[in-house]
């Protein structure tokens, strides 16, 4: 079988070495997250575009998934009776709770220390416990990272991206791939974060998104905050991601890239 050389052929590599599948999920929308990653990636989950939330930036999938996980009698008490019920009143109000704390705190703040919503508390991430720590181990190894391949963002139009990486639902990376084999490469992809990543979509506002990876396969290169087509280059500012090769820039060669 020849090798796939185009762009769809570079997620598929990552999504299989992540995940252990291609990706290509097709769950109707609200469908709970599978209880473990498949063994033969690297305990990533492979995300649904049908689960994500476009409204809110979340995968709800993901998000209620570990919630009921970790913290089933909060998640009882919150009376999302049906999770799947996109204008469920409660399932709303949490969720608008949700987005109102990290427009206001950032993702990375509400990753650490969770949110109030009403009477009830809810953690959102475990950090790395101590190994002497019995219940802390146990509790980080239900943190439920995945990634989601050609994500519909837009609240307007079709358009989609390429990868994004999540932490128990809520996005922290984004990726838009190219491939030099098709005469596209990572200033391509810069380019399309700069024209066709408008920050005044919810994924692509700051403090929502850690970083933006523009990735070819050859070089990486990152943007911590999206200014939009309206701003100069140097407002969306890409720096190099690369391992560095020879003393230089850029990566190994192929042949020369540690097994």
């Amino acid at each position: 079988m020849p090798s796939d050389t185009s762009e769809k052929g570079l997620e598929t590599l990552i999504m299989r070495h992540l995940t252990g599948t291609d990706g290509l999920v097709s769950d109707p929308a609200g469908v709970v997250a599978e209880d473990a990653p498949a063994k033969a990636g690297s305990r990533w989950f492979a995300g649904s575009p049908q689960s994500y939330d476009r409204e809110f930036a979340v995968d709800t999938a993901q998000l209620f998934a570990f919630l009921m996980t970790t913290q089933p009698e909060e998640w009882a008490k919150l009376g999302i009776a049906n999770y799947k019920d996109e204008h469920g009143m409660a399932r709303q109000k949490f969720l608008a709770r949700l987005q109102g704390e990290i427009t206001r705190r950032g993702t990375i703040d509400v990753l650490r220390k969770g949110i109030k919503h009403g009477p009830l508390s809810f953690d959102l991430f475990y950090g790395t416990p101590s190994p002497e720590n019995a219940k802390a181990v146990e509790r980080h190894a239900k943190n439920r990272f995945s990634i989601t391949r050609q994500l519909h963002f837009s609240r307007e139009n079709k358009r989609s991206l390429d990868l994004c990486a999540f932490i128990n639902g809520l996005p922290l990376i984004t990726f838009e791939l190219k491939n030099s084999l098709t005469k596209q490469t990572v200033e391509d992809a810069i380019e399309q974060y700069k024209r066709d990543r408008d920050p005044r979509e919810t994924l692509f506002a700051f403090g929502r998104c850690v970083v933006h990876f523009a990735v070819d396969d050859h070089e990486v290169a990152m943007c911590t905050a999206l200014k939009g087509k309206g701003g100069t280059a140097k407002d969306s500012w890409f720096l190099p991601f690369n391992q560095g090769w020879n003393d230089g820039a850029g990566n190994p060669q192929q042949r020369d890239r540690p097994k």
